[in-house]
């Protein structure tokens, strides 16, 4: 049994260990292009290990000098923040209540399934009609019309999620709470969304992930700085003739922060929500 025991905890440090190499390595490489030189990054053979170290671009990015790079990209940090959060927030607000009905009316499953099948859709096929609207409303080139575009895409996410954690309360616990005479609203604010708590946080993060990576809508309905996010002003870095890749770099470690960061002030709640999700309670 000793043997076997030490066979298994080597097997299972020894995947994670492999784990957090796959995940780590792409953010090293990163890390090592950013303080690159220009001649390291096109040495042949490639230098991995940058000879001179350069952190002019971190300078570049997170300069506030008017008309710069770093103007730029700290606009569009500053959007995709806004976006993200404003979607994710108004994803959650139409999620529970959506969620908490669909889970405690298996009549009604089958909206739920309808609207996720809208999933199966390209983004493209949609765009047309999103574009359409979007200029009916004169809300092109913004964030709050960006957001509401994103908002299409957490809203059935976020539902879907929350569906599953709510499944995971007991109904009696609610039915108790009416009996003692709490209403509908009185239920959900005082017992259900306490116990949904790291569910609810969790489906957050996701959502605001997902906002922060998307790519398509926010290149398609945004023009310059007003609404331009940062996964479109990376891009903008690569569309010169001589693309400086350790720039390019720079910007992706840098759109990367906040979504870390958020990531690790939530990470007690995340853990506790997938573990909720995936017990039945």
């Amino acid at each position: 049994m000793e043997r076997r025991s030490l066979l298994a905890s080597i097997l299972v440090y020894g995947a994670a260990i492999v784990m957090s190499l796959v995940i780590l390595a792409p953010m090293v490489w990163l890390f090592l292009m950013s303080i690159s030189s220009s001649a390291d990054l096109s040495a042949h053979p490639l230098h991995w290990w940058p000879q001179h170290v350069d952190l002019s671009r971190y300078r570049t990015l997170v300069s506030l000098a008017q008309n710069s790079a770093g103007a730029a990209f700290l606009s569009a940090l500053r959007n995709s923040l806004f976006v993200s959060g404003l979607a994710t927030l108004g994803a959650i607000l139409i999620a529970v209540p959506a969620a908490w009905a669909v889970s405690r009316t298996p009549k009604v499953q089958w909206s739920l399934y309808a609207v996720i099948a809208t999933y199966m859709l390209p983004p493209v096929s949609l765009s047309v009609p999103l574009y359409m609207g979007l200029a009916s409303l004169g809300m092109l080139n913004t964030v709050t019309g960006l957001a509401l575009v994103y908002l299409t895409i957490l809203a059935p996410f976020a539902t879907w999620l929350l569906k599953t954690g709510f499944d995971t309360i007991p109904q009696e616990i609610e039915s108790a709470a009416m009996i003692d005479g709490a209403r509908l609203d009185q239920t959900m604010r005082i017992v259900t969304l306490p116990l949904a708590g790291p569910i609810v946080a969790t489906t957050a993060l996701f959502a605001f992930l997902l906002a922060w990576d998307e790519f398509f809508y926010a290149l398609l309905f945004t023009a310059d700085e007003r609404a331009k996010t940062v996964t479109v002003a990376i891009a903008d870095l690569a569309a010169g003739r001589v693309a400086d890749y350790g720039l390019i770099a720079t910007g992706g470690l840098l759109a990367a922060l906040p979504p870390v960061l958020i990531g690790l002030v939530m990470q007690r709640a995340v853990i506790s929500g997938l573990a909720t999700g995936g017990v039945k309670g």
